[in-house]
């Protein structure tokens, strides 16, 4: 089983960028979907951004779509998440996960818990001046 370490969070102003990384270990990404995803206290775990293995098709979710870049690169068994316009509302646990999935992008992102069995401790990101 894939382990997944996240990093890049911290606190950021109004309308600045962040990017998180999401490093693999204990196998190649070549063949795994990943996802990204986040959690605000009080809310539900929200799939913002999710990127197959095959064709690297993406899925973002509204809230995120033009401000948000998902990508990965195999050769550092990393995927990475760009955050651009960042929000107070964008603040939350942000936490990566793979599987082996064979479904749509958007199907993957929403039906996280069905999908996706390696999941990353978390880094949080907080959006405030």
């Amino acid at each position: 089983q894939v382990q997944l370490v996240e990093s890049g969070g911290g606190l950021v102003q109004p309308g600045g960028s962040l990017r998180l990384s999401c490093a693999a270990s204990g196998s190649t990404l070549d063949y795994y979907a990943i996802g990204w995803f986040r959690q605000a206290p009080g809310k539900e775990r929200e799939g913002i951004s999710c990127i197959n293995s095959s064709d690297n098709s993406t899925y973002y979710a509204d809230s995120v779509k033009g401000r948000f870049t998902i990508s990965r690169d195999n050769a550092k068994n990393t995927v990475y998440l760009q955050m651009n316009r960042l929000k107070p509302e964008d603040t939350a646990v942000y936490y990566c996960a793979a599987d082996l999935i064979l479904t749509t992008v958007q199907a993957m992102c929403v039906l996280s818990h069905i999908y996706f069995g390696s999941w990353g401790q978390g880094t949080q990101v907080t959006v405030s001046s």
